[in-house]
C-alpha cells in the first residue's frame, strides 16, 4: 500500500509528532479507534501542553516516544517505517516566539525541517500532513477568509509556521512527496491545557470561570474569532489522510460562524455556570500582534473532502465543561 492510493485505518502505521498535546492526542483516539498502530513522539516542552492524561485511555494501544524535532537522529528513527505522518509539533505562543525569536526558528523551522530530510531521504512515501494556523493569514483583507487570502502574519511564531508550510508544500512539488497542509484556527475541547492563556484562551477561560475567577478580557472585545470544535478538526486530518486528492494542497478550517470574543466568554460563562468578567487594558506589546477580526469559508476543504463542522460552539462548550467537570485535576 502506498501512501498515494485510498487508505483505511485498519494496521496504518501512524506517527503523530506531538502527539501527547491537545491535537494530536485528540486524533490518537480517533486514530486507535479506527484500528490504525499509532506511535506517539513529543519532546514534553513545558509551557506547550504535552500530558500524559491526554492519553491515558489509550496508553496501552499506543507507544510513546520521548524525543524532540530537533534531533535529527530521533526523527529518522521513527519516520523510517510510517506510512501516514501528522506533524504537529510546534511551539506555538505568539508572544514567547516574540520574546524568544531564536526558540522559536529552532522548533518551528529547524525542527521541521528535520521530519522532511528524514522523510525525503529515509521514506519519501510517507503523507505527512501538517497543522498550519490561521495567524499565518494576519489581519484580514476581507471576510470570510479563503485560500487565496494574502498572508501577512504579525509575529514571529506565525511567519515561522508559515515558513514550515511552504517547506512542505515545496518537498511535494520538488520531491513528490505527498504533504497536505490544514490550517487551524481557534481549536477547543477536551484535552487541551488550561494553566495558562498563552495559547487556547477559550478553555483557559474554562478553567478560570469553573475556578470562579474573573475572565480578563483585553479591549472591549469586539474582535471575530471562528471557534473549531477538537473532534471536528481532527475529522478534517483523518479525511485528508484518506483522500489523495488533497496532496500538495492547503485549506484553511473553521466553524465559519464569526463569534465576538466577548460573546465566547459569555457563552463559557453560561456553560460553566458561574464565572465573570473583567475588562483590562492589552498587555505591553500584545495588542500589534493581536488579529482583531477573523473567520473562514470551507468551500475548498468541503469541496475536496467532503468535510465540514458539525458541533456548534454551544454544543461543543458543553462537550468541554463536562469533560473538566471529571478531569479538571489532571489540568489544572
Amino acid at each position: 500500500m502506498t501512501a498515494h492510493a485510498s487508505r483505511g485505518m485498519e494496521d496504518t502505521n501512524v506517527l503523530i509528532i506531538g502527539g501527547l498535546g491537545f491535537l494530536g492526542s485528540n486524533l490518537a483516539h480517533r486514530l486507535v479507534a479506527s484500528g490504525a498502530r499509532v506511535t506517539i513522539f513529543d519532546a514534553c516542552l513545558d509551557p506547550y501542553g504535552w500530558n500524559y492524561a491526554n492519553i491515558k485511555e489509550i496508553a496501552r494501544d499506543v507507544e510513546v516516544v520521548v524525543a524532540d524535532t530537533r534531533d535529527f537522529e530521533a526523527v529518522k528513527a521513527q519516520v523510517a517505517d510510517k506510512e501516514l505522518i501528522f506533524n504537529f509539533a510546534a511551539q506555538v505562543s505568539h508572544s514567547l516566539s516574540m520574546e524568544r525569536p531564536c526558540m522559536d526558528i529552532e522548533i518551528n523551522c529547524r525542527g521541521n525541517m528535520n521530519v522532511l530530510e528524514a522523510c525525503r531521504r529515509f521514506n519519501d512515501g510517507a503523507m505527512i500532513l501538517f497543522a498550519g494556523t490561521r495567524s499565518e493569514t494576519g489581519e484580514a483583507h476581507y471576510l470570510p477568509v479563503d485560500e487565496r487570502h494574502p498572508d501577512e502574519p504579525s509575529d514571529i511564531y506565525s511567519i515561522n509556521k508559515l515558513a514550515a508550510e511552504k517547506y512542505h508544500l515545496m518537498y511535494t512539488r520538488v520531491y513528490g512527496m505527498p504533504t497536505t497542509i490544514i490550517r487551524v484556527g481557534n481549536t477547543y475541547g477536551p484535552r487541551h491545557q488550561m494553566k495558562h492563556g498563552q495559547y487556547g484562551v477559550l478553555n483557559y477561560f474554562v478553567r478560570r470561570a469553573m475556578l470562579d475567577e474573573p475572565i480578563l478580557i483585553y479591549g472591549d472585545g469586539e474582535q471575530i474569532r471562528d471557534y473549531c470544535y477538537v473532534d471536528d478538526v481532527c475529522d478534517a486530518f483523518y479525511r485528508a489522510a484518506q483522500t489523495p486528492k488533497s496532496i500538495g494542497e492547503y485549506f484553511v478550517i473553521g466553524s465559519g460562524e464569526p463569534v465576538r470574543f466577548i460573546d465566547m466568554a459569555n457563552q463559557v460563562i453560561g456553560a460553566v455556570g458561574k464565572g465573570s468578567l473583567l475588562h483590562t487594558p492589552y498587555p505591553e506589546g500584545r495588542e500589534m500582534i493581536d488579529v482583531q477580526q477573523y473567520y473562514v469559508t470551507n468551500d475548498k476543504i468541503t469541496g475536496y473532502l467532503g468535510w465540514h463542522p458539525t458541533v456548534s460552539l454551544k454544543g461543543g462548550l458543553e462537550k468541554t465543561v463536562a469533560f473538566y467537570r471529571t478531569q479538571l485535576k489532571e489540568y489544572l
